[in-house]
Parts: C-alpha cells; structure tokens; sequence
C-alpha cells in the first residue's frame, strides 16, 4: 500500500498516472482540505473535487478543474440578479456541491460522502479527505493582511505576496476515520509501505495535510520512505502560484528550494530533465533522484512518471 498525498491539477494528474499502475489494494489518495469553503450557502471542496473528477474522466483537461462539457446557465443567471461571481460553479459541478452540502447538515462526515460519490462516479480507488475537521488555510499578506485562501487565490489571483501560511483548525482536527484505519493496516487495509508526494504546491496544498498532529505523527513514528515529485520545472511551476511563493517566502526559484522545504523529511526526489543539473547537488544531501518527464501532457506521461516515482520508492523500501 502506497500513500499518495495530493492536492490540485498537478497531484491529481499524478494520481491519473497511479490508478493506471496500482490496484486499489495498493494506493489510498489522501487528500488537502485547507482549500475548502464555504460559499452561497454551499460547501466547496476544490481539492478533492479535482482529484475525484479527474479519476473519474470527468476533469476539464484544459482548465485542470472543474468538469469537462460544462455549461454556466446558473452563474449567467446570478449575475443578472446582482449576485457573488468571482468563484464559478457550473451547472454540472454545482450538483456535487448541493448534495454534499446536504448530507453535511445531516450529520454525515465529508470522508464517508467523497466514498459514495467516487463509488457512484466509479472510481475503484480510495480517496479520502485528510481530516472531517474544519481546517482552513489562511494566507498572511504583506500589504493586506491575513486573508481567507479563495480570496487570496482566486477572487485576488494570487496577486498579494505571502509572508507567512496559518492553517486554521489543523491542530485540533483529528484524521478521517478511514485515513486512520487505513495507516493503521487494520483488515481489509495493507500496512502503508512508503508515502508518495505527489507534485502538488508544497505550501498550500501538501504542508495543510502535515499539519494535521496525528497524520504529522504518524510519518515520524514509521519508517518508511517517503518520496516527493518536484511541483517545478526549470524554475517554474507547471500550474498555480508555487514560484512566486517561493520567490516571496525567500527560498529560491528552483527544485533545490522544494528540497530545502521538505528537508530530511523526504528520502528520495523523482525531478523533471529540465532539472537535471540539480541533481547531484540533491544526491550531496543524501537523496537518491530519478530525473524523467515530469510535464504530465497526457495520461500515457502522467503514467510513466508514476512508474518512475513509485520505482524509486520501492527501491529505498
């Protein structure tokens, strides 16, 4: 059993590429929830969203979120009545988040409803929430303060430089039950061999799953490795703002800053051709690199750097 931890288009592209080499025995996607919020009275989970539409084949292959074919009648229509449209939900899309938002009023926890719709959407692998906890990550601004993620992401465009990250409820919030059983090895779950960091943005989407204490505590107490595929390519991030945050958080431009991030914590690093001057000084610290293609064009791609990744994982195993 491999441990994915995943959150936007990059880790759910790395995800496409592991369903396609792994059985569901052998891969759970544990995935970020500091990006949920809450809008229009609805429950929005943008990370598990993406990574459950694309296993799915429902993804926007052009956007990287949302769903494919999708149409816009209801934001076209809110508008016109002189509502909130800065975060877009189509008609299609807008369906997951009515009925999630239902049944968490109900009292059922956010792991046991992204089961069912992946099982209804028929995905066969698991994908779990990190936490049914609230945890929100908050964006400290220079110039603005501190500010909710989606207003900082997507109603401001990543545009304020970030000084610093808080993830709000994160030291309260307890893992998912499945996620704990599924650490624990307990029947039908295989004990966890090694914890695979898919190229999602380390800051906000990776280090709001390692907050959370026991899931932090759990990579500590185990020794298994842990692998983490680079989220930057010749000093630029494929999708999203992991550059500039970088560049604000005064940690470089480049891989080596991914590597400096993680620090001991990760063993091995799977980074892209592009990189490839980077690794010896990675392999100087003790890493083994895998250096391949890492721009996941397509499934085939997204597939061979699976392989690459869960190799060298399998090798430090």
């Amino acid at each position: 059993m491999i441990i994915a931890i995943s959150g936007g288009v990059g880790g759910a592209r790395l995800c496409q590429g592991l369903v396609q080499i792994l059985s569901p025995a052998e891969l759970a996607i544990v995935v970020n929830v500091g990006d949920d919020f809450e809008h229009l009275g609805l429950s929005i989970c943008p990370d598990l969203d993406t990574v459950m539409y694309t296993l799915a084949g429902l993804h926007n292959p052009t956007l990287g979120w949302g769903r494919a074919d999708e149409t816009w009648n209801f934001m076209q229509v809110l508008e016109q009545l002189g509502g909130d449209t800065w975060f877009q939900l189509g008609d299609r899309d807008l369906a997951v988040h009515i009925e999630r938002t239902r049944r968490l009023a109900a009292g059922e926890p956010l792991s046991s409803i992204a089961a069912d719709f992946c099982q209804r959407l028929g995905i066969r692998h698991t994908i779990i929430p990190v936490t049914d906890q609230r945890l929100r990550t908050r964006v400290i601004s220079r110039d603005e303060g501190e500010l909710a993620f989606q207003d900082y992401f997507v109603r401001r465009r990543a545009q304020p430089a970030i000084v610093a990250l808080r993830f709000d409820g994160a030291e309260q919030a307890q893992l998912a039950p499945p996620l704990a059983q599924t650490l624990a090895g307990n029947p039908p779950h295989p004990q966890p061999q090694g914890v695979l960091i898919c190229p999602s943005n380390p800051w906000l989407s990776v280090d709001p799953v390692l907050a959370v204490p026991d899931f932090r505590d759990w990579i500590a107490r185990q020794r298994i490795p842990i692998v983490a595929v680079s989220p930057i390519i010749g000093g630029r991030a494929v999708k999203g703002p992991a550059a500039k945050i970088m560049q604000e958080l005064g940690v470089g431009h480049d891989t080596m800053g991914i590597v400096d991030h993680y620090g001991s914590a990760v063993q091995g690093w799977v980074i892209d051709r592009a990189d490839a001057h980077l690794a010896d000084s990675i392999r100087a610290r003790g890493h083994p690199v895998a250096v391949t293609e890492s721009l996941m064009t397509d499934p085939t791609v997204a597939a061979a750097l699976a392989h690459t990744a869960v190799a060298l994982l399998r090798e430090l195993a």
